[in-house]
C-alpha cells in the first residue's frame, strides 16, 4: 500500500503539469478555434530559455522566472499571434493546422540550433535543498507541492476569466463569429492576442517544472504535449475541469506503470507509449463536437493530362539516370533518397490532397515497409517488394479503421499517436512469434538492406538503385494521375467536399476511407523500402514522428493536389539538408530550420508551389525553339561530363543556367501586349466574356 501511494503522489504531480499545459492548450483552441501543435514545443523554448538564464548565466531564480513568464512567454505568444496565426486566419482549417506543426518543426530546429544537443544539460528541482515533508506513509518533495499548487491556481484564475470577465467572454466568443463580436464594440484581435499570450505562458509554465524531472531534450520535451493532448481530448477540447481529470488518470497511469510493469523485452515501451496509446483510445471512445473555427475553404484539385503526366515521368527517369551518371560515389549516397523519399511524399497526395484526409504517420508507414523489405527481401527477391507494398497497404487499412469518426483535428491527432506508439514501443521490439511466424523489425538496433534482383541482375551499386527508385516514382506519379481521372479519384474529391453529402449519395465512407489510406500506405511503404536499400543499413530513428514532420511540411507547400509533389518534396527535401551543409558545413542549423520556415510561409501561396511553376514553365513547352535548344544542350553536357571533360557539377549547374535562360527567353516571347480597357457594358463584345466578370457586375449593380 505504501508504494501504491508514493506511485499515487508521482503521478499527481506529473498529472498537475499536464493539466497545466493541457488548460493552455484548451484555452488557446476555445478562444481562437486553432489547435497548436506547436504548444509543448513553447514550453520547450521556455525550459531552455530558463535554463541559459538560471545555470548559463547565473541569474537568480526568482529574476529568471520572471524574465521567462513575464517577458519572454507572452512577448513570443504575440509574435505567433501576429506574424505566424493572424495572416492565416481568414484561411481554411487545415492551413492552420499545417502552420502550428510547421512552428513545432521549426521550434525544434531553432532550440537545436541555439542548444548543441550532445551537450547534457539539466535543471534542479525547485527548493531542492529543502527537506521533504511527508504526508501518512508518502514522502512529497517541495518541487511536487509546488507544481500542485500551481495546477489548483492555474485552473480556478482560468475558471475566473473565462467566465466572470469581460475579456474572457470576449475571447470565447471571438471564434464562434468574429464579425458579430466585432459589432458589440469588442475587438476580436484583442481577444486572440490575450489568448495566444496566457497559452503561452501556461505551455511555459508547464515546460520549466517538467524540465527538472525529464532530460533537456527539444524533441523530447515537445513531444510530451502528447499527454496534454490525451488530457485535452479527456476535456473534449473545451472543459478545463475533464482536461485535469484527463491529467490525471494520464499521470498516475505513466506512475502506476513505472511501479507494476512486468520487467522483460517487450513491456519497457508500453510505459512510454502510454500516454499515445490513451490518446488514441480518447479520440475513438468520446464524442466530438463539430469542430470550432472549421470552414469549407476547398480549391479545386486539378485534373491531370495523361500525356502530359507521361512527359513528366519520362523526365522523373531521365532525371534520375543523368544524375545517376554523372554523380560521384560519395555524391550518390547523399542524394541517392532524391527519388525514395519523393515516394513517401507522393503518398500524401491521393490521401490528404484528394480525399482530404490529414496524416502525420506515414514516414513510420515507410518505416514498416523498410523493415518488411529488409527481411522478406533478404536475398533480393522480386516478389518480396510486392508483399511489401501489400503488408504496408494492409497497415494503412488498420489506420483506417478507427479513422471513420474522425476527421481534422483529430484524425492529425489520431495519426501522430499511431506514429508515437511506433517510434516508442513497436519499432523497439525485438523479435517475437506470431501464430507460429516469426516476426522481427528493427532487433532493438539496425537492420541491413539490399537491393533486388531484377531479370537475373542484382542492383546492389547506388547509380542502380537510383535509377530503380526514380522508375518506382514515375510510375507512382503515373498510377496517382489516373486516380485522379478515374472515378475512384472522383468520389474522393467528393468526400473531401463533403462526407456527409458523400455518404448521402450513396457512397461507402467504410471502403473510401479504406481504400485511400491503404493505397497511400502502400506508396509510402515502397517509398520506404527503396530508401532502405540507399542506405543499406536503417534504423527505427530515421522513421520517426519528428523526422517525418518536414516530409510533410514540404509537401504541403509543393500542393498536395499536384502529382508533380512526389519528385519536388524529394528535391527540396535531399538537395538543401546535403548540399548546402557541404558546401557551407555551418548552414546545417539553418537548413534544418528550412521546412519550417517553408511550412510557415504557406499563407502566402496556399495552392502549393508546384502549380505556380508549371504555370511559369509552360511557354518553354509551348515554344518551337526553346525545348530543342534545351535538350541539345543538355545532350551536349551530357556527353562532356561523360567523357570527363566536365565534372558533375559543372554539368548540372550549366544546365540549370541554360534552362533558366530558356524559360525567361520563352517567357518573353509569349507575352502580349495589354489589351486596351473596354467598358463595362462592352464585354462579351469587343473584348471575350471571362469567368470573372459577372462577380464584378453583380457588384458593380449593388454598388449602384
Amino acid at each position: 500500500m505504501e508504494q501504491f501511494l508514493i506511485f499515487g503522489v508521482v503521478g499527481l504531480s506529473t498529472a498537475a503539469i499536464y493539466a497545466v499545459i493541457g488548460s493552455g492548450l484548451v484555452l488557446t483552441y476555445t478562444t481562437t478555434g486553432v489547435f497548436n501543435f506547436a504548444h509543448g514545443a513553447s514550453g520547450m523554448f521556455a525550459a531552455f530559455a530558463y535554463w541559459q538564464l538560471t545555470i548559463g548565466w547565473g541569474w537568480p531564480v526568482p529574476v529568471a522566472l520572471a524574465m521567462v513568464l513575464l517577458v519572454l512567454a507572452p512577448g513570443f505568444g504575440l509574435l505567433i499571434e501576429r506574424v505566424v496565426m493572424r495572416p492565416v486566419q481568414a484561411l481554411g482549417e487545415a492551413e492552420r493546422l499545417v502552420m502550428t506543426i510547421a512552428l513545432l518543426s521549426g521550434l525544434i530546429a531553432v532550440a537545436r540550433w541555439i542548444w548543441d544537443p550532445n551537450v547534457s544539460r539539466s535543471l534542479p528541482t525547485f527548493f531542492a535543498d529543502r527537506t521533504p515533508f511527508h504526508v501518512g506513509p508518502t514522502t512529497i518533495t517541495w518541487h511536487q507541492a509546488v507544481t500542485m499548487v500551481v495546477a489548483v491556481a492555474v485552473a480556478a484564475g482560468l475558471r475566473i476569466l473565462l467566465t466572470r470577465t469581460r475579456t474572457g467572454t470576449e475571447m470565447r466568443a471571438t471564434v464562434d463569429d468574429r464579425a458579430l463580436v466585432g459589432l458589440t464594440g469588442a475587438d476580436p484581435v484583442r481577444a486572440n492576442r490575450v489568448a495566444w499570450m496566457l497559452g503561452t505562458q501556461l505551455a511555459a509554465v508547464g515546460g520549466i517544472l517538467i524540465a527538472p524531472i525529464v532530460a533537456l531534450d527539444a524533441a523530447q520535451l515537445s513531444l510530451l504535449i502528447v499527454s496534454a493532448y490525451s488530457a485535452a481530448i479527456f476535456g473534449r477540447m473545451r472543459s478545463l475541469p475533464l482536461t485535469f481529470a484527463g491529467a490525471i488518470v494520464v499521470g498516475c497511469l505513466e506512475s502506476y506503470l513505472t511501479g507494476y510493469l512486468p520487467q522483460n523485452d517487450y513491456l519497457p515501451g508500453v510505459r512510454l507509449a502510454a500516454p499515445a496509446l490513451l490518446l488514441f483510445v480518447a479520440l475513438l471512445a468520446f464524442p466530438h463536437r463539430r469542430l470550432r473555427g472549421r470552414d469549407r475553404r476547398l480549391r479545386q484539385v486539378p485534373v491531370p493530362t495523361m500525356r502530359g503526366t507521361a512527359v513528366f515521368a519520362l523526365a522523373t527517369v531521365a532525371f534520375g539516370v543523368v544524375l545517376a551518371s554523372v554523380l560521384g560515389q560519395g555524391d550518390l549516397i547523399t542524394y541517392g533518397p532524391i527519388f525514395s523519399l519523393g515516394v513517401v511524399a507522393l503518398s500524401f497526395v491521393p490521401l490528404s490532397g484528394f480525399a482530404g484526409q490529414i496524416s502525420l504517420c506515414q514516414l513510420s508507414v515507410a518505416g514498416i515497409g523498410a523493415v518488411v523489405w529488409a527481411h522478406l527481401g533478404a536475398h533480393g527477391q522480386p516478389w518480396a517488394l510486392g508483399a511489401t507494398v501489400v503488408i504496408s497497404a494492409l497497415a494503412g487499412a488498420l489506420i483506417a479503421l478507427p479513422a471513420l469518426r474522425l476527421s481534422g483535428v483529430y484524425l492529425a491527432l489520431g495519426t501522430a499517436a499511431f506514429a508515437v506508439v511506433l517510434d516508442r514501443w513497436i519499432f523497439t521490439l525485438p523479435s517475437f512469434d506470431l501464430l507460429g511466424v516469426r516476426i522481427s523489425l528493427f532487433d532493438q538496433g539496425s537492420v541491413e538492406v539490399i537491393g533486388p534482383r531484377l531479370f537475373g541482375f542484382q542492383l546492389d551499386t547506388e547509380a542502380e538503385l537510383m535509377v530503380l527508385a526514380a522508375v518506382c516514382l514515375a510510375l507512382a506519379s503515373i498510377g496517382v494521375a489516373a486516380l485522379r481521372r478515374g472515378r475512384f479519384g472522383r468520389r474522393l474529391i467528393a468526400l473531401r467536399d463533403s462526407e456527409a453529402a458523400y455518404a448521402t449519395l450513396g457512397g461507402n465512407l467504410l471502403v473510401a476511407k479504406v481504400a485511400v489510406f491503404a493505397l497511400a500506405a502502400g506508396i509510402a511503404g515502397l517509398g520506404g523500402a527503396l530508401y532502405g536499400m540507399q542506405q543499406r543499413s536503417i534504423t527505427a530513428d530515421q522513421f520517426n514522428f519528428v523526422a517525418g514532420l518536414p516530409i510533410f511540411l514540404i509537401a504541403v507547400v509543393a500542393g498536395l493536389g499536384s502529382v508533380g509533389t512526389g519528385l519536388f518534396s524529394g528535391t527540396a527535401f535531399v538537395v538543401p539538408l546535403s548540399g548546402l551543409v557541404a558546401v557551407a558545413p555551418w548552414s546545417q542549423n539553418l537548413v534544418a530550420l528550412l521546412p519550417g520556415l517553408a511550412g510557415i510561409g504557406i499563407g502566402n501561396n496556399p495552392g502549393g508551389v508546384v502549380a505556380g511553376m508549371r504555370h511559369r514553365w509552360e511557354p518553354v513547352a509551348r515554344d518551337r525553339i526553346a525545348p530543342p535548344v534545351l535538350l541539345c544542350g543538355l545532350a551536349l553536357g551530357w556527353v562532356l561530363r561523360l567523357g570527363d571533360v566536365i565534372s558533375g557539377w559543372t554539368f548540372l549547374g550549366g544546365s540549370l543556367v541554360l534552362a533558366l535562360a530558356l524559360q525567361a527567353y520563352a517567357a518573353a516571347r509569349a507575352a502580349t501586349p495589354a489589351e486596351p480597357e473596354v467598358p463595362m457594358e462592352w464585354w462579351g463584345v469587343r473584348r471575350a466574356w471571362r469567368p470573372e466578370d459577372e462577380g464584378v457586375l453583380v457588384r458593380g449593380i449593388a454598388g449602384g
